[in-house]
């Protein structure tokens, strides 16, 4: 029996005017919450399920009565610490922490880092599988469970108890050290083989166990004892030793100077402006002797790829590539923020009235729905139906584009209010909203919320462009806020969901499985369906007016694109092992990578599967073209020949890279073939002529407004934005093109960069291609070259340039963007020389007269003896600087590239984006 939805608006209101709004505020009894016009349960429909084991029993958040009543952070790199889902395994699977990984037993926490990939199941997965060098505890602990104790953005603290000892492990991402607080019992390490002691200090220990180099640390006073595989010391009357794997046995004293400043906490923040995303990673850390309190950390590829802090000369092996070890408590990365469009704009190139036919054809069907009924496949229907509403009205089809608005909000409404056949449920023991009928395990598992989500939130912000009073909170974007605050939440205060719930913010991406109930630990499939619903967060927040709902959805989007390039494309293969024969991957897991979906092994799908939706969110896939040239050649090679059952999907995949040459294929193949469950061919050859007309994205120029994008072809860049404010604003472009885009609408223009679009203008931008001959210059589209890099003869010129190849720019404008610093991204190749060092100048003239002002002259990079190309970045850290930037009047920016040390020469990859510059001014 329902309970009366008008019996709870008084209820809802007073609960409103005392700040408990919400599911969590909801009263045990009532079955109907009301949120503006919409509503939801909060008890399941009969014959549904929740979390449940893998034996379909009822399961509860295992935590400590310390945690309880905090939103659990399901679907995380450790989520089978607290999500039980195997009922024989009541401590948990293995967790991917990195470098270390772990996995609670009833003696304590097992500890591994994993150095050598092995491949598996016919070499279509790549493991650094979790393997015991030694477990952590304390003298005859032998605890019946491991609850979750206490957790942040990207640290968690595993809790044991068997009446008589308790034990606490801080743990997490980029922690070289495990900090434990016991009691009842002396601190015990037991190893899996016989270690080998390289220091003994009385209270510090260092071994090494299966060729890995560990450090223990108990309190002054204390004295470690080594009884072959096992090692104790009594605690001096404290409570608190710790643990870190070391880069080296060299490292110990570095490592011994934080040993007792322990990570008590970790939080991320973030800020968008002028087309830069950055964001700043913070540990906290509390001493427990001493007063020191700052820490180490390992910063996974995308983040060192993106820094300008200095890094130390530590490294770690991670199934994410090399990690590399900065000496503070806390980081900051900067990226140019990833674009997003409502749709591609309106082009020449797109006929109206073919255009109008396939848009008929999708509103005529008798079920537009396709028989959905699900929150995963309701969700695809939603978001193809979405995408056809701004394609309609830039046809002239205000009929079609209105008939596609009432598909929209209809099916939207009928979700969204509670005692239907299709509604949203909250589970207060879990503090979820889970949609039924469910797909996937989004119930019993907790899987896929941010990826069935994704969907409804896009179709949402569709509505909202062209319907504002509808997404209003008191109408039904009060139903639309709580499905973000469940699978995005942007609140770590929020009583009812837990903050981010599915997106790992220092891994860089999300997770899909809720449970994380793996020996590979956590996974995700679809990046792409996780992007759609940060596209989404974009597109809601700059239709509604909350802007920090939008820049929360830019720094999701921005972040996880480059470790969808990293971790999915491998677009430098710098990340999967050599022994791993693939270019791409269909699912990411803690231990690696596989090429491979959950339903097939059809290789059109695991290309495709991180591609889908394609939408005004996906553009910012063009920023490696290169890589996407390598996925779809390696999908033809794995298939046999070009794609036959997801053309579509791959023809636009292909379009961001070579918009005529997927263009050529619909030409040639749009007559037979059938659209992919969430495409339609009104989309595909609206998205596949508007790119053949206006090129590729160009994301490396970006606009101050977060709903803008560039296109480029040959030299001419057309300019892209969506404007959702009532009145008309000025987009400025990092290359210094504006753009007047007038309220509510879409606006482009032409040009080829450094003035207003559509007035021819110098290109002034501030990412250069290195070109051979000696010329940096912001034009794309060059074929690939490389000059050779003069041998140092056996010299050391660490410092100083010594027949240094030398590229520069004159004549460069630019204003000094604060807090920003100078990037590079350069592609050497020592063959199979060994002991060969490349380094990098760069200088800014800053008024063209002659003198430079500011001179940056970066650490060399050490290439290996194997032919390839490797990456050489500002991550290397400055050696020296002199000078002082300041604005670009008519001035002249030089990079210079020389053998630091060594006896023989090395190629420098231009012509390219993997090799650019890029300066700090717009």
């Amino acid at each position: 029996m329902r309970t009366p939805r008008s019996g709870l608006v008084a209820l809802a209101a007073a609960l409103a005017a005392v700040g408990l709004t919400g599911p969590a505020a909801a009263p045990a009894s009532a079955a109907t919450v009301p949120v503006g016009a919409g509503s939801h349960s909060d008890t399941r429909p009969p014959g549904t399920t929740g979390p449940t084991t893998n034996t379909g029993t009822p399961v509860t958040p295992k935590v400590t009565p310390a945690a309880q009543g905090k939103p659990v952070p399901t679907n995380d790199w450790w989520s089978s610490l607290a999500f039980q889902r195997y009922g024989d395994n009541p401590y948990s699977t293995p967790m991917y922490g990195h470098p270390l990984t772990y996995q609670a037993t009833a003696a304590g926490l097992d500890i591994g880092y994993p150095t050598t990939p092995a491949v598996v199941g016919d070499g279509r997965q790549y493991e650094f599988a979790h393997k015991r060098d030694l477990t952590l505890g304390l003298t005859g602990l032998n605890a019946p469970d491991a609850k979750a104790d206490a957790w942040s953005d990207w640290t968690v603290t595993p809790y044991w108890s068997d009446g008589t000892r308790t034990l606490r492990a801080t743990i997490g991402h980029g922690l070289p050290f495990v900090y434990a607080k016991g009691t009842g019992g002396d601190a015990r390490v037991t190893t899996a083989s016989a270690p080998t002691v390289f220091a003994d200090r009385g209270n510090v220990l260092g071994i090494t166990v299966a060729g890995h180099h560990y450090a223990l640390f108990a309190p002054t006073g204390a004295d470690w004892t080594v009884s072959g595989s096992t090692l104790t010391a009594g605690l001096a009357g404290k409570d608190y030793f710790s643990l870190a794997v070391l880069p080296s046995t060299g490292a110990l004293d570095a490592f011994g100077k934080y040993a007792y400043s322990f990570v008590t906490g970790s939080q991320a923040s973030w800020s968008t402006s002028g087309g830069t995303v950055r964001a700043t990673y913070t540990l906290t850390t509390q001493p427990q002797e001493g007063t020191e309190t700052g820490t180490l950390q390992a910063l996974y590829r995308h983040q060192w790829l993106h820094t300008a802090d200095p890094l130390t000369a530590y490294t770690y092996v991670s199934p994410r590539g090399t990690m590399k070890v900065r000496e503070s408590r806390t980081f900051t990365t900067s990226q140019r923020a990833a674009p997003v469009l409502p749709a591609l704009p309106k082009a020449s190139g797109t006929d109206a009235a073919r255009l109008r036919g396939y848009l008929n054809e999708v509103v005529s069907a008798s079920d537009p729905f396709s028989g959905a009924t699900d929150t995963y496949w309701t969700g695809k229907a939603l978001g193809r139906l979405a995408q056809l509403v701004p394609i309609a009205e830039q046809a002239g089809d205000t009929g079609v584009r209105d008939r596609l608005l009432g598909l929209l909000k209809g099916r939207l409404q009928e979700w969204f209010t509670a005692g239907g056949a299709s509604e949203f449920s909250y589970d207060r023991t879990w503090r979820t909203l889970i949609g039924y009928p469910a797909s996937y395990g989004s119930d019993s598992e907790l899987n896929d919320h941010h990826f069935h989500y994704s969907y409804y939130v896009y179709a949402a912000a569709v509505v909202a462009q062209y319907d504002p009073a509808w997404a209003a909170d008191s109408a039904w974007g009060g139903m639309v806020k709580t499905l973000v605050r469940d699978a995005a939440n942007p609140s770590r205060t929020d009583s009812a969901f837990p903050f981010l719930r599915g997106f790992d913010v220092y891994a860089g991406h999300s997770w899909a499985s809720g449970h994380q109930g793996f020996a590979a630990g956590n996974n995700q499939e679809s990046s792409s369906e996780s992007t759609n619903l940060s596209a989404g967060l974009v597109l809601w927040g700059a239709a509604t007016g909350d802007t920090a709902l939008r820049d929360l959805g830019t720094y999701l989007l921005t972040t996880e694109s480059e470790a969808i390039s990293q971790y999915w494309f491998d677009a430098d293969q710098q990340v999967f092992p050599a022994s791993f024969g693939h270019d791409t991957v269909g699912m990411v897991w803690g231990s690696g990578g596989a090429y491979s979906t959950w339903w097939t092994a059809n290789p059109e799908e695991i290309h495709g599967i991180n591609v889908l939706p394609v939408t005004g969110g996906s553009l910012h896939l063009a920023a490696r073209k290169d890589a996407i040239r390598r996925n779809l050649a390696e999908m033809e090679r794995e298939n046999g020949g070009p794609a036959v059952e997801w053309r579509d999907v791959l023809w636009e995949f292909q379009s961001l890279a070579d918009p005529a040459t997927a263009k050529a294929k619909w030409d040639v193949g749009h007559a037979a073939y059938t659209p992919e469950q969430g495409e339609s061919k009104a989309h595909t050859y609206h998205w596949l002529t508007t790119l053949d007309t206006l090129g590729a994205p160009d994301p490396s120029v970006t606009g101050d407004l977060p709903t803008s994008a560039v296109f480029t072809k040959g030299t001419v860049r057309t300019y892209a934005a969506h404007n959702h404010g009532p009145a008309a604003r000025t987009v400025t472009f990092s290359d210094g093109a504006k753009l007047t885009v007038p309220a509510r609408s879409t606006a482009t223009g032409t040009g080829t960069g450094g003035t207003d679009p559509g007035q021819p203008g110098p290109s002034t931008g501030n990412t250069f291609q290195l070109r051979t001959g000696g010329t940096l210059t912001t034009a794309t589209g060059a074929a690939a070259g490389a000059d050779t890099i003069a041998s140092a003869s056996g010299g050391n010129h660490d410092g100083t340039p010594h027949l240094p190849l030398v590229y520069e720019a004159k004549g460069v404008n630019g204003t000094l963007q604060p807090g920003a610093a100078t990037a590079f991204r350069l592609q050497v190749d020592a063959g199979t020389g060994v002991a060969l060092g490349q380094q990098a100048r760069i200088s800014y003239d800053l008024t063209g007269d002659g003198t430079f002002d500011r001179v940056e002259t970066y650490h060399y990079f050490a290439t290996d003896p194997v032919p390839g190309w490797e990456e050489y970045t500002q991550a290397r850290g400055l050696k020296a600087v002199t000078g002082a930037l300041g604005d670009l009047r008519n001035g002249t920016v030089r990079l210079e590239v020389w053998h630091a040390i060594g006896n023989g020469t090395a190629r420098l990859q231009t012509g390219t984006d993997r090799s650019v510059l890029v300066i700090p001014y717009a």
